[in-house]
C-alpha cells in the first residue's frame, strides 16, 4: 500500500469510530431543497487567500469550516479525499480555519500556513491530522509537537518558526475568525456546497449535494 493510500485508511478508521455520534443539532428538509446563503453572506464563504484543494476552475465548490484540532475533520478527512476523487475536475475544496479548541488549534493554523508557504500544504496537512491523537487531546493538548510533526511531512521547521508569525498569517486567523462569526458557524466540520449549507448534516447527505451540484454543472 502506497504512503497516501496508507493515510487515508488510518484516517478512515475515525469514520467508523464517530458513524454513531451526533455531530450537529439536525433540522428537518431534504439536502436536495437546500437554498444559497444569502447573498451578503456569501462574501464570507470564500477568500481570496483561502487554501483551495482541487483544481481551481471546478464548478463545484464545498467550503469547509475546518479545525485542525476537531476530530469529526479529521474523521472525514477522507470522506472528502474520496468525494473529489470520484468527481474528478468537478470538485474543489476551500478550507476555513475555524480554531474552536483554542491554543492547539491556531499553532495547528499557523504551522498549516507555514506549510503553505513552503508549497508542502497538503502533506503537512495529512500528517497533523494523522497525529492528531498525539497533539490535540482535549484534556491534555501539546501544541508543541505540531512543528516536529509537520518536519515529517517535508516542513522547514526552522524557516517555519518565523513564517508563522508573519502579519499574513495574523491577518487570516483574524479574517476566518470574524467569518466564522458572519456566518454562524457553531460546530465543525461545517460544509457548504456552491453557497448551499449541508443540512441536514451527515456522509450521505454530503455526497449527495455534491452530486447534484456537480450534475447540474454538467446539464
Amino acid at each position: 500500500m502506497n504512503r497516501r493510500g496508507l493515510i487515508l485508511s488510518v484516517l478512515a478508521l475515525g469514520v467508523a469510530g464517530f458513524g454513531g455520534a451526533t455531530w450537529y443539532a439536525r433540522r428537518p428538509g431534504p439536502v436536495a431543497e437546500a437554498e444559497p446563503v444569502a447573498p451578503e453572506l456569501a462574501e464570507a464563504l470564500i477568500r481570496s487567500y483561502s487554501p483551495v484543494l482541487g483544481p481551481e476552475g471546478a464548478p463545484v465548490t464545498i467550503v469547509e469550516f475546518f479545525d485542525p484540532a476537531c476530530e469529526a475533520c479529521r474523521a472525514f478527512y477522507p470522506v472528502v479525499e474520496a468525494i473529489m476523487a470520484e468527481h474528478g475536475d468537478a470538485v474543489r475544496v476551500v478550507i476555513r480555519y475555524t480554531p474552536f479548541h483554542g491554543p492547539a488549534s491556531e499553532q495547528a493554523i499557523r504551522v498549516l500556513e507555514a506549510a503553505r508557504m513552503q508549497g508542502v500544504f497538503e502533506p503537512v496537512l495529512e500528517a497533523v491530522l494523522r497525529e492528531q491523537p498525539r497533539w490535540a487531546s482535549h484534556g491534555a493538548p501539546e501544541p508543541g509537537l505540531i512543528l516536529e510533526i509537520a518536519a515529517t511531512a517535508g516542513l522547514d521547521a526552522e524557516a517555519a518558526r518565523t513564517q508563522m508569525l508573519a502579519p499574513d498569517v495574523v491577518a487570516i486567523l483574524n479574517q476566518d475568525r470574524a467569518d466564522v462569526e458572519t456566518v454562524g458557524v457553531r460546530q465543525t466540520p461545517t460544509f457548504f456546497v456552491n453557497g448551499k449549507p449541508l443540512d441536514p448534516f451527515g456522509e450521505a447527505e454530503l455526497r449527495s449535494l455534491v452530486a447534484a451540484e456537480v450534475a447540474a454543472a454538467r446539464s
